[in-house]
């Protein structure tokens, strides 16, 4: 481990220049004072390591010095395919593995390169989470990766909707999406799709299993999301829509409201226009619609016209009164009189 660090150690001195003693310690999440015996160790093995002193002082190499000796290890070449993702490099507990690939890349670089990899380092961020949404929690994703790369079997306890279930598991790969881990897994001859976060133990079970031949995660992926959302969208609704709400669509409904935009009717004297949306469940696009407001009407089919009336008018009750006026007491229109029949 000190050889890979006094070599990371190395390159942060070629690639940035004058570093301080506390900078270089963050950088390698070390303390100071093992910095300071690591530039020592540096200059009795021969690199001209030149400390300079005052507020503005620091370490630097000898003007004209650079080293070659950047070879990557397999972790470290795996690494750089999450790049971009420091974060979830950091899930997989590849963050010290992929920082190290990076420099030493970067040191490898000519300089005209170099310079433009730090550009786009400073002017490009990948952030892999959605918005307002905590990360889930993901305990075991280190161990799961790592059985996914050494195509270990695993003991699992998941967490499903109907209870939990113990099951062992072929792991074939993993997924980040939206910000959500999924691990992709054989498990009883059938390839299987899991939340990470979901998994309440995992313990190796065995192996090494041999892939099927031929899968390929990314076809996988695509294939099973087309699925998930056909199996989700199996109604449509026939929907009015405002100006406003015509915008609203594509950013409530995503991908469904752009294609259900692109089919519109010609819009009426008043700018609204007909569509055809397809959504989910009666119960799950009542909630959905609702969050267009009066932006948007339902003309069909009934059942879910109904649905949705049926809410607003739960809600025009709820919201009658006063703020915060207690409903005991209160009387209906239709209680409190005689009604003629």
């Amino acid at each position: 481990m000190r050889a890979d660090r006094l070599l990371s150690l190395l390159l942060l001195l070629q690639n940035r220049g004058l570093m301080t003693a506390a900078g270089l310690a963050a950088e390698l999440e070390v303390s100071v004072r093992t910095v300071y015996r690591d530039v020592e160790a540096l200059g009795a093995a021969g690199v001209p390591v030149r400390a300079e002193r005052g507020p503005e002082g620091g370490y630097r190499l000898v003007k004209g010095y650079r080293t070659r000796l950047t070879g990557l290890t397999d972790a470290e070449a795996g690494s750089l395919f999450l790049a971009g993702l420091p974060g979830p490099a950091g899930d997989l507990g590849l963050g010290a593995v992929l920082a190290s690939a990076q420099l030493k890349v970067e040191a490898a670089l000519p300089g005209e390169l170099a310079d433009q990899a730090r550009r786009v380092r400073e002017r490009f961020h990948l952030d892999a989470p959605a918005w307002f949404r905590d990360a889930d929690p993901v305990p075991h994703l280190e161990r799961i990766s790592g059985a996914v790369w050494e195509r270990r079997v695993l003991r699992t306890r998941y967490r499903r909707w109907r209870g939990e279930v113990d099951r062992e598991v072929c792991p074939l790969g993993l997924v980040l999406k939206g910000g959500i881990w999924y691990l992709v897994a054989l498990s009883e001859d059938v390839v299987r799709t899991y939340r990470v976060s979901r998994f309440q133990a995992v313990e190796e079970a065995g192996g090494p299993f041999t892939r099927p031949a031929g899968f390929d995660l990314a076809a996988y992926w695509a294939e099973s999301s087309r699925r998930m959302e056909a199996a989700l969208r199996q109604g449509t609704a026939r929907l009015r829509l405002s100006p406003r709400g015509r915008k609203l669509l594509p950013m409530q409904f995503g991908a469904a409201g752009v294609r259900a935009l692109r089919e519109a009717g010609p819009p009426d004297g008043e700018g609204w226009v007909e569509v055809e949306l397809s959504v989910e469940s009666e119960a799950v696009a009542t909630g959905d619609l609702l969050r267009l407001g009066t932006e948007a009407e339902v003309l069909g089919p009934p059942g879910l016209r109904r649905a949705v009336a049926g809410a607003v008018a739960v809600l025009a009750e709820r919201y009658a009164g006063e703020e915060g006026e207690s409903r005991e007491g209160t009387v209906r229109p239709d209680e409190g009189r005689c009604v003629g029949r």
